[in-house]
């Protein structure tokens, strides 16, 4: 018996053979669990499947309440204007709360505040259908929407949750990232479709119902799992998560300027084409390939921020280049590949701003993360759409182009353009007590 670092090593001058069929299986075991997939070794943690299934069931809604609260104030009061504004109204205050929402997540837990924080969105929803069904005045429209503002964000629990689990682990943490980018992609590809489906097949508000149901089960799935919560400490918190990620929240914005404008851009010149209908199957080849391409940059070894975002600025003139040509399907093909540089793009992001915010602080430094990207969408969209307007569909491409570009000249000038692997925040060592990763 000798101790060889801290491994305490027993050794026989022989081996037993009665011991040999023992440890073959054990072996094999081991090697099937080196030769699993990341994915599959992911989902193997205790708990990971629970969270996740009600993260995906919350999720879905996000993607439904805006397109729902369209048509079905559209629909009742026969006014785009007038949804418009309660939609942007909506948005306004969700950046303003949705901060202060997961800053009280992690100061009290997520199962404390994030159901009751539901419920009062919930609420909203139901109130804003009561209020359109009835002919209320236009006031209580943007009261109602403005209320939903409390909804939790469900991406950020859950990638805090991932980070709590995978600490010890970069390699599985850079894969569940990817992961969760990818549910981004497919949860905000498949909504709006399933709200329109709703609101024109059944009535116009079926979709809010059912963004209201599925965000409360999920909800309550997702925090019904207290195993995998991130734990609660009473220390003080210290580190400002606005200061910390000061630069990284401009290249969120710029990067949401490339989301809002590339689907208004689209959405015009396929109108322009007479193919209006068939926009959002285009949009959703958009994200089916950003999905993707998400699922399968978390198998491959994490890439840094400047390479992702110099693919980015890259891949995004191909739709400009496409829609120059007057070709839809080349177009397809374009957002497609442009599509398959903003997931890597995002889930190395995200590990920036994981690797940035002061401990306690991550699911709020998320939302002001996502809070920067949906207030770049507005931006971006009424860019394009001023655009369009002035000189057409072909040059609106080049707002996306353009915000590509600054944020590759954010990347390059920026100082968090390391890897994500690279975290400041403590990590578990198998060898030793918690130390600082470089």
């Amino acid at each position: 018996m000798t101790v060889t670092g801290s491994t305490l090593v027993i050794t026989a001058a022989c081996p037993a053979p009665a011991t040999a069929p023992a440890a073959a299986p054990a072996a094999r075991r081991r090697a099937a669990g080196r030769a699993a997939g990341p994915y599959r070794r992911l989902f193997a943690l205790p708990g990971t499947r629970g969270f996740t299934a009600g993260n995906l069931i919350a999720r879905l809604p996000m993607g439904m309440f805006g397109v729902s609260a369209v048509m079905m104030i559209a629909g009742q009061r026969g006014s785009y204007a007038l949804a418009g504004a309660v939609t942007a109204t909506g948005l306004a205050a969700t950046a303003v709360v949705a901060p202060l929402t997961a800053r009280l997540i992690d100061r009290h837990g997520q199962a404390r505040i994030a159901v009751p924080a539901t419920l009062i969105a919930v609420l909203g929803s139901l109130s804003l259908i009561v209020c359109v069904r009835t002919g209320a005045p236009a006031w209580t429209l943007f009261a109602s929407y403005a209320v939903t503002a409390t909804t939790p964000n469900i991406g950020g629990m859950s990638r805090a949750r991932w980070t709590h689990l995978l600490r010890d682990s970069p390699a599985a943490h850079h894969t569940a990232m990817s992961f969760e980018q990818a549910a981004d992609e497919l949860c905000f590809m498949l909504g709006p479709v399933l709200a329109a489906f709703l609101c024109g097949v059944l009535f116009p508000e079926a979709g809010t119902l059912a963004g209201a149901a599925l965000l409360l089960t999920g909800m309550l799935v997702f925090t019904s799992c207290r195993a995998t919560q991130p734990p609660v400490t009473a220390a003080p918190r210290r580190g400002s998560p606005l200061r910390a990620l000061g630069p990284l929240l401009p290249l969120f914005l710029v990067t949401g300027v490339v989301f809002g404008s590339m689907e208004v851009a689209s959405i015009a010149y396929l109108d322009f084409q007479g193919l209006g209908a068939a926009s959002g199957l285009v949009l959703a080849l958009q994200a089916a390939g950003s999905c993707a391409a998400g699922l399968l940059y978390g198998t491959v070894r994490a890439r840094s921020l400047k390479a992702c975002v110099c693919a980015l600025a890259v891949l995004m003139t191909l739709p400009w280049a496409a829609a120059a040509t007057g070709s839809v399907p080349a177009l397809a093909c374009a957002l497609v590949l442009a599509g398959m540089a903003t997931a890597p793009t995002m889930v190395t992001a995200m590990s920036q701003v994981h690797a940035r915010t002061p401990e306690g602080r991550l699911n709020e430094g998320m939302t002001l993360a996502v809070t920067a990207i949906f207030a770049g969408i507005a931006v971006g969209s009424a860019s394009a759409g001023s655009v369009v307007e002035g000189a057409g569909p072909v040059a609106a491409y080049a707002v996306p182009a353009a915000a590509a570009l600054i944020a590759l000249a954010i990347a390059l000038t920026g100082r968090s353009t390391a890897r994500p692997g690279t975290c400041r925040h403590p990590v578990r060592s198998s060898r030793g007590p918690r130390r600082a990763r470089a």
